[in-house]
């Protein structure tokens, strides 16, 4: 059984919140953060929690939107998502959740997965927007929370 097929076996909101968890313990427990210049002094701990952000979301949008299995049907078990692929559905459906999905690409995936960006309040607004699309997946999916 793949790893995909085992998340389907849990309710994806929840693990996706669970995820967000695990990316505000990682910053608290072990990212040292500077008071006097409103960093965190080692990029690993940012880097780490903006992956668990990131993947939050796509459990998310995948539990709504169903893109990871429709690709995979057309083209076949190695088939990859890209955010485009996101954006393109969300966008037929829900503009302002695509706004909130852009934005937190960016501030979860790049500047905090990819970048490191060691600004807390970056941080913070990637925290906030990936808890922005869970609840609104949330909602779409009939009112879980």
């Amino acid at each position: 059984m793949r790893y995909y097929d085992t998340i389907k076996l849990q309710n994806p909101i929840d693990e996706a919140r669970r995820y967000v968890a695990n990316a505000r313990d990682t910053l608290q427990k072990n990212g040292q953060f500077d008071e006097e210049t409103g960093l965190y002094e080692d990029s690993k701990y940012v880097k780490a929690a903006g992956h668990y952000l990131w993947s939050a979301m796509l459990l998310a949008m995948e539990a709504v939107f169903h893109v990871r299995g429709a690709k995979i049907k057309k083209k076949g078990d190695d088939a990859r998502v890209d955010i485009d692929d996101y954006k393109e559905v969300i966008a037929q459906r829900d503009r302002k959740l695509l706004g909130w999905v852009v934005a937190a690409y960016n501030i979860t995936h790049l500047y905090m997965g990819y970048d490191g960006i060691q600004d807390k309040d970056v941080c913070i607004k990637g925290i906030h927007l990936t808890e922005t699309v869970i609840d609104r997946c949330a909602s779409m999916m009939g009112g879980e929370r």
